[in-house]
């Protein structure tokens, strides 16, 4: 279920599987973020961004560019 929360962001609800929860906890932990959340809308973030430079790619008339929020996050987190 996804519903937009705000201008700046949507709110996402998903059901993973427990040892993707404690991988992304581990991660969190070793990477100095502040929780599971946070490192998988990160590892979210650059999915996106690998899947769309495929696309571009392929496409380069249909060029998408991430928005400034997840700009700021991928500094926070290099």
């Amino acid at each position: 279920m996804a519903k937009r929360t705000s201008a700046q962001g949507t709110s996402l609800e998903l059901t993973i599987p427990v040892e993707l929860f404690d991988q992304l906890c581990r991660i969190a932990e070793a990477s100095g973020l502040r929780d599971a959340i946070e490192a998988a809308t990160v590892g979210l973030a650059e999915w996106a961004a690998i899947r769309q430079t495929e696309l571009d790619n392929r496409d380069p008339a249909q060029k998408y560019f991430i928005n400034e929020a997840l700009d700021e996050l991928f500094e926070r987190h290099k």
